[in-house]
C-alpha cells in the first residue's frame, strides 16, 4: 500500500536529517556518472506568473528513484496563498510501484536548494569571508540565511530586493537568526560589501554587473532556473577564475552558464561540476579568484533528501 506523508511528519524529520551531508553526497554520485537525470520538464504559465518543474532520476543500485513536481506561482503572496507548491513520488526501482507520496508542498525542495548554497559555501567561499551578501527577500534568501551559518562563521549580512518593504521584513527575519542584518539600497552596494554573495530572484534581467565585482568574490547564482532567466552579468562569467555548474549537463540549457555561453563569453571547458569541487579533483586556484557557482537545481538532490525522509517516516 502507497504511504502518504503529510507535510507536518515531513517537517519533523527534517531536523534528523543532515540535509547539507546529503546533498554534498549527491552532487559527487553525480559527477561521478552514478545518476541517471533525464532533462527537466517545464510547463509555464506567463499569464499567472507560474511555472511547474518535473524533475526526476534514479541512483544507481538503489531501490527506489524519485519523481517531483514542483510549481512556483510568483503572484500568490497577493492571493494570500504561497508560491511553492509540490509533491514528491517515490516509486520502486525493482517494480516500479509508488512507494510513497511526500507532500512537502515545495518546502523539501527549499531546504534542498538552501543546502546546496550551503554546501558550494563550505568549498568555494572566501577564506576572509566578512560579509555575506544575498539578493532577494522571498523564502529563499531566508533559508540562504539559515543555512549559511550552519558552515560559516560569519555574521554580518547585507540584503538588497526591489521592494524595500519585504527586504526590511527578510532583514528583520535574518537578525532573529543571530545576523548583524541590513538593507543595502542597491546590488551595488551588497557586491561592494560582501565577499559572499547569493542571488535569489527571479529575475529575467541581470541586475549584478560586472565592474562592480570585487577579486575574491564568490557568487552562488541559483534563481535561474529556467532559460529565461538570468540574475548575474554574463561578464561575471567571463572573467571569473572558475564557473561552477550543478549540472554541466543542465546548466548548459539554463541558468547564468547557459546566458553566458549564449552570448559567447564562456565555453563549456571552462566549466567545472561541483561533484568535483568537492571531491577535491579541483577547487580555487588564488585567493583572488572570482567563483561563480550556478546551481539550476538538480532531480539528484531530490532523491537524496526524498529518501532521508522516507528513512524517517516509517
Amino acid at each position: 500500500m502507497t504511504k502518504v506523508v503529510p507535510l507536518e511528519q515531513i517537517l519533523k524529520a527534517l531536523p534528523d536529517i543532515d540535509v547539507i551531508g546529503e546533498i554534498e553526497r549527491g552532487f559527487v554520485a553525480l559527477s561521478e556518472g552514478k545518476v541517471e537525470v533525464p532533462p527537466v520538464g517545464e510547463l509555464l504559465f506567463p499569464d499567472e506568473n507560474g511555472e511547474l518543474h518535473i524533475k526526476y532520476g534514479a541512483v544507481r543500485g538503489d531501490d527506489v528513484f524519485v519523481v517531483k513536481l514542483a510549481t512556483g506561482f510568483f503572484n500568490n503572496p497577493k492571493l494570500g496563498l504561497p508560491p511553492f507548491s509540490g509533491c514528491m513520488l517515490v516509486l520502486s526501482a525493482k517494480t516500479g510501484q509508488v512507494v510513497c507520496i511526500l507532500l512537502e508542498e515545495g518546502e523539501l525542495t527549499n531546504h534542498r536548494t538552501a543546502a546546496a548554497g550551503a554546501v558550494v559555501a563550505r568549498h568555494l567561499a572566501p577564506p576572509r569571508l566578512a560579509t555575506i551578501g544575498i539578493c532577494g527577500s522571498g523564502v529563499q534568501a531566508r533559508l540562504q540565511a539559515d543555512y549559511l551559518r550552519r558552515v560559516t562563521q560569519c555574521r554580518d549580512l547585507v540584503l538588497w530586493a526591489r521592494d524595500s518593504g519585504r527586504a526590511e521584513e527578510a532583514v528583520r527575519d535574518i537578525a532573529r537568526m543571530g545576523y548583524d542584518a541590513r538593507v543595502a539600497a542597491s546590488p551595488q552596494e551588497v557586491a561592494a560589501s560582501a565577499q559572499l554573495i547569493v542571488t535569489t530572484t527571479a529575475a529575467h534581467e541581470p541586475y549584478l554587473l560586472a565592474d562592480w565585482i570585487k577579486p575574491g568574490t564568490h557568487i552562488t547564482a541559483m534563481g535561474s532556473d529556467t532559460p529565461e532567466k538570468n540574475e548575474i552579468d554574463p561578464m561575471i562569467l567571463k572573467s571569473a577564475g572558475m564557473v561552477v555548474a550543478d549540472s554541466i549537463q543542465q546548466c548548459q540549457l539554463r541558468g547564468e552558464i547557459r546566458a553566458a555561453i549564449t552570448a559567447g563569453v564562456l565555453r563549456r571547458e571552462g566549466i567545472v561540476e561541483l561533484g568535483n569541487v568537492i571531491s577535491g579533483k579541483t577547487g580555487r586556484r588564488s585567493p583572488d579568484d572570482i567563483t561563480v557557482a550556478d546551481l539550476t537545481g538538480v532531480a539528484v538532490q531530490d532523491i537524496m533528501i526524498a529518501k532521508a525522509v522516507v528513512a524517517r517516516t516509517n
